[in-house]
């Protein structure tokens, strides 16, 4: 063979070599171009944080396999933890992954648990909002081409965390009372049928007590409405630290609030009740010398037979009778 027939097929099979990895990495490119837009595509579809969390942790499980993913807003302040695991592992998964999240170093690095759970943390900040990012593997750390993958697809994501975080608070101001913070009648509507048919497919008591503040309007007269607006928020405040996690309590407007208590009997109910007209007492608001704020509540348990309208009704005559006999008391039927 001659030099130049050598030298021809040389070139030949190094410029096939050369078009072979360009194709290489033209593939790899149109494989990952592929898929942050089938990422982009499900996140457009999911409007809530949580859903959104698990959105991404289903797209990105063929790809690097977790246990958990974890995302924390530090300026909202929430949190949303999806996690695969059952049983006793998902408490140590969740617990630790907790303890990452709350880490005050701000690094973006890896750690690990003494039980062997390894969890990786990216910090995600834009020009508007910043937030914690945890993706928790077991025993094995992730692999540089697995966070490079994650590292792309994190704009995504924290765009559409942004929009979910947006629309969260414009639901949960809709349901909002401005003013106290409290749920406002929205949330009570959208909430009460299921309470109560909890409570008949579960034989459970309910108990409803229906508030108004006593006195409220010589407090706006004679002090003003700023300090009354004022009052209303320590009010709110109190109630809301002397009832549980699962009763309902909402303001249905001005002075008036409604506490429903769940797998609670009127006896016990009662005992709540008593303590909330303690708490506005303990208060010491007074409209002038002799007028202190004080709460009159009707108290009355759910009767199977009756309709909510019905139940209402009945705890809104009793708080009447309140006001009647007295004020600042709780009445019962």
């Amino acid at each position: 063979m001659s030099l130049a027939a050598s030298m021809s097929n040389t070139l030949s099979s190094e410029s096939i070599d050369q078009v072979m990895v360009e194709l290489d990495h033209f593939r790899r490119q149109t494989e990952r171009l592929d898929l942050m837009n089938k990422l982009h595509g499900r996140m457009a579809g999911v409007l809530d944080v949580s859903a959104m969390i698990e959105t991404y942790s289903v797209w990105l499980m063929p790809h690097v396999e977790h246990e958990l993913i974890g995302y924390q807003n530090q300026v909202r302040a929430k949190k949303h933890l999806f996690c695969s695991g059952h049983g006793p592992r998902r408490r140590s998964i969740i617990a630790f992954a907790e303890e990452v999240l709350n880490n005050s170093d701000n690094e973006a690095k890896a750690y690990v648990s003494e039980e062997g759970h390894c969890a990786h943390k990216w910090l995600m900040e834009t020009a508007e909002d910043a937030g914690i990012l945890i993706i928790l593997k077991d025993e094995n750390a992730l692999s540089d081409t697995e966070i490079d993958l994650i590292n792309e697809s994190l704009l995504i994501l924290a765009e559409s965390l942004r929009r979910g975080l947006e629309y969260e608070e414009l639901f949960e101001s809709a349901r909002k009372d401005a003013l106290t913070g409290l749920g406002n009648r929205r949330v009570f509507e959208e909430r009460i049928s299921e309470i109560m048919a909890g409570a008949r497919r579960y034989n459970r008591p309910l108990t409803m007590a229906s508030l108004d503040l006593d006195y409220f309007k010589q407090v706006n007269d004679n002090l003003g409405h700023q300090r009354g607006d004022q009052v209303l928020k320590l009010v709110a405040d109190a109630f809301s630290q002397s009832i549980r996690s699962t009763d309902l309590l909402v303001r249905i407007g001005g002075d008036e609030f409604l506490l429903v208590m769940d797998d609670t009997d009127q006896k016990s109910g009662r005992i709540l009740a008593e303590r909330l007209c303690q708490a506005v007492d303990d208060m010491g608001v007074w409209s002038d010398a002799n007028t202190k704020l004080g709460v009159s509540i009707g108290l009355t348990q759910w009767k199977r037979e009756e309709s909510l309208e019905e139940w209402m009704e009945r705890a809104d005559d009793i708080l009447y009778n309140a006001k009647a006999e007295g004020r600042s008391r709780v009445n019962i039927s």
